[in-house]
C-alpha cells in the first residue's frame, strides 16, 4: 500500500500511545474502593471498630460515634460508586473525589480532632492532584433514564446494607424485632423517620443517622443524574449517513457487512482525507466496532487512528467485532490490538449453487413439499413495492418478531423500507387461505441489503408462526434462484460461531480438548442458536469466510462479549418498561446471522 498508509515507525508510535490503561488511575482507583468498603465496615459493624483492621479505617474518612458512623456509611458509599469512574480516567469521577477527601478531612478535624486523620485524608487527595492530567476522560453516552436505574439499584443497595446496620446490634437491640420490623425500620430511616426496633444507649442515633445518610445519597444521586446535562446515545446524522452511503458506492463490495454501518443508532468516525470511516456504539463502556472500516482500504488507517483517538478520550475499551480477515490483519497492525476467530460467514456464490445432488436432498424435499402446499414466493427491490405491500410487510415483521427485544447491531439494518434503501432485497411467501389473516395471504419475509452491485448480505427473517415449517428454506432458494435476473452473483447468508471447532470436533481423530470444547458449544445451543445455526447454515453448501474479533487484552474479553451481547439484544441490563412507556427509538431488527431458536427449529 502507498500514499494513505503509515511507516512502520509511525505505527509503532501509534501503538505506544494506544489507550492502554494508566497504572495510576487503576493505583487510586483500588485504593477508593478499599478505602469505601473499611469506611462502610467501620460505620456498621461495632466489633470491627476495636479489631486492628479499625486502626487502619479510624484514620480514612468517617470516625466513632452516631454522626461519624453516618459519615463513614456515607464516605464509603460514594467512594465505592467513585473507584470504577477513577480507574477508568473519568474527569467527573476525579472531581467528585477531590472535593469528598477534603470534606472528610474537614469531618475528621472537626468532630473527631484528630489531626493524623485529616492528613492521611489529605494524603490521599494529593496524588490526585499531583496526577490530575491523567484523568481526562470525558462523560459517556447517557440518558436521564440513568436517574430511574440509579434509583432503584440504590433503593435495592440501601435496604440490603440498611438491613444488615439494624441487625447488626444485637446486644443492644431491645426485644426480638421481626423481620418485617427491621424491614420497616430501614424503610422509615431511609426517610428520617424512627422505625419501630429499639436500642439502647446511643446506638439508636448511629442507626438513624447511618440510614438518614443512605437515603440522602440516594435522593442527591437520583437528582443529580435526572438533571445533569444529556448525552444522547449514538445516532447517524443525515450528513454522516450521506457521506457513508457515498464510500459505499464506491467500496461496498469489500465487505459484506458494510451496509450494515448505515444503522441509525451507530456513531461514526472518518478518516482525515474522508476516504474512510468506522461506525460504532459504546456499550457499557465498550467502544464497540462492526465489521470492516467502510470505504479506501489505504485510507483505513487514518480512520482506525481517529478511533483509538476516540476510546482514549473516553477511557473505552476499543473492540471490533465480526472483521475479515483483511479488517483484523489492518486492525492489528495499526493499533497493537489482538484478534480472535470468531466464527464463519456462510457464503453461498449463486453460479454454483444448485438443488440437485444427494447434499441437497433434504432441502430439495422440503421446497418441493412446501410449494405443493400451495405457497408461492416473490423476490423484488423494495423500490419495486408499493406503499401499501411495504406498510403490511413492515406490520408484520413487528408482530412475527419473536422476542419481546428488538436484536441485531452488527448483521441488522434495523429497518425495512426506508426510501433510501431502494437497492434492499425482499423474498416473501404467499399462500391464499379461506380466512385471511391482518396481512392477507403474508406468510414469511426474507430481507437483505446491498452487498456492492452484485451481492445481497441477509438481514433478518420473520414467518408466520402459523405458516408451514420450512419458510426459510424456501426464501433462501427462492432467493438463490431469482439471483441471476436481479445481478446478484452471491448472498451472505448466516453467521455461525465457533463454526469451525464444532466441524472440527465431530470428526474422527479429533483430540480430547477439541471435543471437549465442542461437547461445551453443544451444550451451550441449549439457550443459544450455536450448534443450530450452523446446522442450518451448512444446508446450502456455502463457502465459509471466517470472521474476527479484536481486542486489547485478554482480561478485556468477558467485558466485550457482555458488552456484544447487549448491543446485539441477548442480555438486557436496563431496566424493563412497559411499552407505552419506552421511547421511540430506531429499530434494531433481529440479526439473522443470530435468528431464534425457534425459527431455526421451525426450518
Amino acid at each position: 500500500m502507498s500514499g494513505g498508509v503509515p511507516s512502520r515507525s509511525d505505527r509503532a508510535r501509534r501503538m505506544v500511545r494506544g489507550p492502554r490503561p494508566e497504572a495510576v488511575p487503576a493505583l487510586v482507583g483500588r485504593a477508593c474502593a478499599v478505602v469505601g468498603v473499611l469506611d462502610i465496615a467501620a460505620g456498621v459493624f461495632p466489633r470491627f471498630r476495636h479489631s486492628r483492621m479499625h486502626a487502619m479505617a479510624e484514620v480514612l474518612p468517617g470516625s466513632l460515634g452516631p454522626f461519624a458512623a453516618a459519615l463513614s456509611i456515607s464516605a464509603g458509599v460514594l467512594l465505592l460508586l467513585l473507584a470504577h469512574g477513577l480507574k477508568r480516567r473519568k474527569r467527573r469521577a476525579w472531581r467528585a473525589a477531590v472535593a469528598l477527601l477534603p470534606a472528610g478531612a474537614v469531618s475528621q478535624f472537626a468532630y473527631r480532632h484528630s489531626v493524623i486523620g485529616a492528613l492521611i485524608s489529605l494524603a490521599l487527595f494529593v496524588p490526585l492532584v499531583i496526577h490530575r492530567d491523567e484523568f481526562r476522560a470525558l462523560p459517556d453516552p447517557r440518558s436521564r433514564w440513568r436517574a430511574l436505574t440509579n434509583f432503584v439499584l440504590m433503593s435495592a443497595g440501601s435496604l440490603a446494607l440498611g438491613l444488615v446496620i439494624v441487625s447488626a446490634h444485637p446486644k443492644r437491640t431491645i426485644g426480638d424485632p421481626s423481620l418485617a420490623d427491621r424491614i420497616t425500620h430501614v424503610l422509615y430511616g431511609l426517610f428520617g423517620f424512627e422505625g419501630p426496633v429499639n436500642y439502647v444507649g446511643s446506638t439508636s442515633w448511629t442507626v438513624a443517622f447511618s440510614l438518614g445518610a443512605l437515603g440522602l445519597i440516594t435522593a442527591v444521586t437520583t437528582v443529580y443524574l435526572a438533571f445533569r446535562p444529556e448525552h444522547p446515545a449514538a445516532q447517524l446524522t443525515e450528513e454522516d449517513e450521506t457521506q457513508l452511503r457515498a464510500l459505499l458506492e464506491k467500496h461496498g463490495a469489500r465487505d459484506s457487512l458494510g451496509h450494515f454501518a448505515l444503522r441509525r443508532d451507530k456513531a461514526v468516525v472518518f478518516s482525515p482525507s474522508g476516504k474512510a470511516a468506522v461506525t460504532y456504539r459504546v456499550v457499557s463502556g465498550v467502544m464497540l466496532a462492526s465489521g470492516d472500516p467502510i470505504g479506501d482500504v489505504e485510507a483505513w488507517p487514518g480512520a482506525i487512528e481517529r478511533f483509538m483517538d476516540e476510546a482514549k478520550a473516553h477511557s473505552w475499551t476499543p473492540a471490533v467485532m465480526g472483521c475479515s480477515e483483511t479488517g483484523g490483519e489492518v486492525w492489528t497492525r495499526e493499533t497493537g490490538l489482538d484478534a480472535l476467530e470468531l466464527g464463519d460467514e456462510a457464503v453461498v456464490d449463486v453460479a454454483d449453487f444448485s438443488l440437485a445432488g444427494r447434499a441437497m436432498r433434504n432441502v430439495r424435499q422440503m421446497v418441493k413439499r412446501i410449494e405443493r402446499a400451495g405457497y408461492e414466493t416473490r423476490v423484488r427491490r423494495i423500490r419495486d413495492l408499493g406503499e401499501a405491500e411495504l406498510d403490511r410487510i413492515r406490520r408484520a415483521a413487528e408482530d412475527w418478531r419473536g422476542t419481546d427485544t428488538e436484536r441485531g447491531f452488527s448483521m441488522a439494518l434495523g429497518r425495512i423500507g426506508d426510501p433510501n434503501d431502494g437497492d434492499c432485497l425482499i423474498a416473501t411467501a404467499h399462500k391464499a387461505d379461506d380466512q385471511p389473516g391482518p396481512y392477507g395471504d403474508l406468510k414469511a419475509i426474507l430481507h437483505f441489503v446491498p452487498w456492492g452491485t452484485d451481492g445481497v448480505s441477509l438481514d433478518l427473517m420473520r414467518r408466520d408462526r402459523s405458516a408451514d415449517p420450512g419458510m426459510n428454506e424456501l426464501l433462501i432458494v427462492a432467493a438463490l434462484q431469482a439471483a441471476p435476473k436481479l445481478g446478484i452473483t452471491r448472498i451472505s447468508l448466516n453467521f455461525a460461531m465457533f463454526r469451525s471447532a464444532l466441524a472440527r470436533g465431530e470428526k474422527i481423530g479429533a483430540g480430547p480438548v477439541l471435543r471437549a470444547w465442542r461437547g461445551l458449544l453443544v451444550f451451550l445451543s441449549r439457550w443459544f442458536q450455536i450448534e443450530s445455526l450452523y446446522k442450518f447454515n451448512a444446508k446450502f453448501q456455502p463457502r465459509w469466510e471466517p470472521r474476527f474479533v479484536v481486542y486489547r487484552a485478554s482480561g478485556d474479553l468477558p467485558r466485550i462479549g457482555l458488552a456484544a451481547m447487549q448491543a446485539e439484544g441477548f442480555v438486557n441490563l436496563a431496566l424493563p418498561l412497559p411499552r407505552f412507556l419506552r421511547r421511540s427509538a430506531p429499530a434494531a431488527r433481529p440479526c439473522p446471522h443470530h435468528v431464534t431458536e425457534h425459527e431455526v427449529r421451525a426450518a
